[in-house]
C-alpha cells in the first residue's frame, strides 16, 4: 500500500510543477487618474502614446472597462479582491484593506506558487499616510498595515525608478517560480508637471462635450495630456526590462488606468470619465493580436480574470467574473450591468463648506446604452476632486455666472441640490448632460436599472438606504418622482 501512496504522492508532486512551469508571468501596469479615450491607440489625437499603442496592436484593448469607484483607494481595493470597494469595506481613504479580504498577490502565491511584488506609486491599501497621530497609532497597535505579508517584494519610488525595482524584483525571483508584479504609477495624477517637451498645443486639442471651450480648460487639458504621453514612456522603460531579459512572450502584460482624471466630470464623479479607464491586455499565443472589445468589463473581473488565466479558482468572496473566454477568443457572456461607487475622498474632516470633492456618497449602475445614478448627499454641491484651485474650474464658475455655459454644462456642474436621481441615454448623450430620470417613455428601463442597483447594494452588504424602487407608491420619507428638482445657484 505504501508504494502506491508514495507514487500517488510524486505524480501529484509532479502534475503541481508541471502547472507551475506553465502559469504566466504576469505584469500589472497601473497608472494614477487615467480616462479612456486618451490613449493614441483609441483615436484620441490628443495624446501620443506609442509604447501603449504597440501593446495594444500586439494584444487586445478594451473600450468599456470601468474601475469600482472613481477614486485610487477603493478603485484599487476592488481591482486587488475582485470585490465592489463597499464589499471590502474601503469606501473610506484612509482605511487599510481588512486582513480577512484575501487578494489577488496572495492567491497567486499562496496557492500558484508565484513569487509576487509591488512597486512605485503608493498602492494605497495599508490606510492614509495623513491621518494624525491618534489614527496612526491605532493602526499600529492593532498590526492592521497589512500588505508586506501580502507580497514577497514591497517598495514605493517615484516613477522613473519603477524599471530599477522591477529589474530588482526579477534579479531575486527564484528561477523555477513565475511572477506578479504590480507596478503604479503617478503619471497623469495631478498636480500636472510634465516637462513642455511632453505637453501638446492646446490649440489642438479636442475637447469633450462636458468641457467649455475656454482658455483655461485647454491649458490644464494640455498638462494633463502631457503627462500621460509622459507615461506612455516610463512603461517603455519597464517593458525593456522584460525585453531584456526575455520575458515578454511569457508574460501576461495588463495596462489601467486606476480611475478618471481629475478635472470636471471626471475623477470623484460617477460619470464615464470618473471610472472609464484605459485598458489594454498583451498574451502572446492566446491573446490575439489587434483585438477590440467593447464588452463591459468591471473592476471586480480583473481579479479572477487573472486566477484563471493561471489555472486558479478565484477567491471565495470574490464577486467578479472572469472574461478569460473573451480574452481567447471563446464563447463570453458579456456583463449586463456594471456598478460604481462614490464615497469620501481623502481625510479631510467633513465641513460645514464643503463641496462633494470631498465627502459625497453615490451610487451607480450602467448598461450598454443607459446609466442611473442614485446620489445619497445631494444637498453637497459639486466640485471637482483636487484640481478646483485651477484655471479650468474658476473659468468654469465666471462662464457660469456670466450665463455663457451650455444648459446642460450649467445644469450639471451648479445645480443645487443636485438630484437624488439622475438617468442618462449614453447613445443620444455620452457627455451625460441630459437627466432623463422620471421621463415616462423611460420607466420600464429606470426601473430596471434601480432593481439591479438595489440588488447589488443588498448582496454587498451596503450601508445607504436603497433607492426607490418605482413600484407604485415611493417609500415613506423617500422622493415622489424619480427627478430631484433643485435649483441652479
Amino acid at each position: 500500500m505504501k508504494p502506491l501512496l508514495f507514487l500517488i504522492s510524486s505524480f501529484a508532486i509532479l502534475v503541481s510543477s508541471f502547472a507551475a512551469e506553465q502559469r504566466p508571468n504576469i505584469l500589472f501596469l497601473l497608472s494614477d487618474d487615467h480616462s479612456y479615450p486618451f490613449l493614441s491607440t483609441y483615436g484620441s489625437t490628443n495624446v501620443k502614446t506609442p509604447t501603449l499603442d504597440q501593446l495594444a496592436a500586439e494584444g487586445m484593448k478594451f473600450h468599456r472597462f470601468f474601475t469600482g469607484a472613481p477614486q485610487c483607494v477603493p478603485s484599487r481595493a476592488t481591482l486587488m479582491t475582485g470585490r465592489s470597494p463597499v464589499a471590502a469595506r474601503m469606501t473610506r481613504f484612509s482605511a487599510p484593506l481588512p486582513r480577512d479580504e484575501i487578494t489577488l498577490p496572495e492567491l497567486l502565491r499562496d496557492k500558484g506558487g508565484y513569487f509576487t511584488g509591488v512597486c512605485g506609486r503608493s498602492f494605497h491599501l495599508d490606510g492614509a499616510t495623513k491621518i494624525g497621530q491618534g489614527a496612526a497609532k491605532v493602526f499600529q497597535e492593532h498590526q492592521l498595515k497589512t500588505f508586506a505579508s501580502r507580497v514577497d517584494s514591497l517598495n514605493t519610488c517615484s516613477d522613473n525608478e519603477v524599471a530599477g525595482q522591477v529589474a530588482a524584483f526579477l534579479d531575486k525571483k527564484p528561477k523555477e517560480k513565475p511572477f506578479f508584479m504590480w507596478a503604479n504609477f503617478s503619471d497623469p495624477h495631478h498636480a500636472w508637471n510634465a516637462p513642455a517637451e511632453f505637453r501638446p498645443d492646446p490649440a489642438s486639442l479636442q475637447l469633450p462635450a462636458h468641457f467649455p471651450d475656454l482658455p483655461g480648460v485647454r491649458e490644464q487639458l494640455a498638462d494633463y495630456c502631457a503627462e500621460v504621453n509622459r507615461v506612455d514612456r516610463t512603461v517603455g522603460t519597464v517593458l525593456a526590462e522584460l525585453k531584456k531579459r526575455d520575458l515578454m512572450d511569457s508574460t501576461i502584460i495588463i495596462f489601467c488606468g486606476d480611475n478618471g482624471m481629475a478635472m470636471p466630470h471626471g475623477k470623484g464623479s460617477l460619470y464615464d470619465p470618473g471610472s472609464n479607464v484605459p485598458f489594454v491586455v498583451r498574451w502572446p499565443r492566446v491573446v490575439k493580436p489587434g483585438g477590440d472589445s467593447r464588452a463591459l468589463i468591471s473592476g471586480e473581473d480583473l481579479a479572477p480574470t487573472l486566477l484563471d488565466a493561471a489555472g486558479l479558482a478565484p477567491g471565495n468572496k470574490m464577486s467578479g467574473v472572469s472574461f478569460l473566454p473573451l480574452l481567447k477568443g471563446e464563447k463570453h457572456v458579456p456583463r449586463k450591468h456594471i456598478f460604481v461607487e462614490r464615497g469620501p475622498h481623502g481625510s479631510a474632516p467633513v465641513q460645514a463648506d464643503m463641496t462633494n470633492a470631498g465627502y459625497d456618497l453615490a451610487r451607480s449602475v450602467r448598461s450598454d446604452r443607459y446609466k442611473f445614478i442614485y446620489n445619497g448627499t445631494p444637498w453637497i454641491p459639486y466640485s471637482p476632486v483636487d484640481s478646483a484651485g485651477g484655471a479650468a474650474w474658476k473659468q468654469i464658475q465666471e462662464a457660469h455666472a456670466a450665463g455663457k455655459l451650455s444648459p446642460g454644462q450649467s445644469t450639471t456642474y451648479f445645480t443645487t441640490p443636485r438630484p437624488v436621481y439622475e438617468l442618462y441615454d449614453l447613445d443620444a448623450d455620452p457627455g451625460e448632460l441630459n437627466n432623463l430620470s422620471g421621463k415616462p417613455e423611460l420607466a420600464a428601463t429606470e426601473r430596471e436599472l434601480r432593481a439591479a442597483l438595489a440588488e447589488k447594494m443588498i448582496l454587498d452588504w451596503d450601508y445607504l438606504p436603497l433607492p426607490d424602487l418605482m413600484e407604485g407608491n415611493a417609500a415613506e420619507g423617500g422622493p415622489k418622482k424619480g427627478k430631484g428638482k433643485g435649483k441652479k445657484k
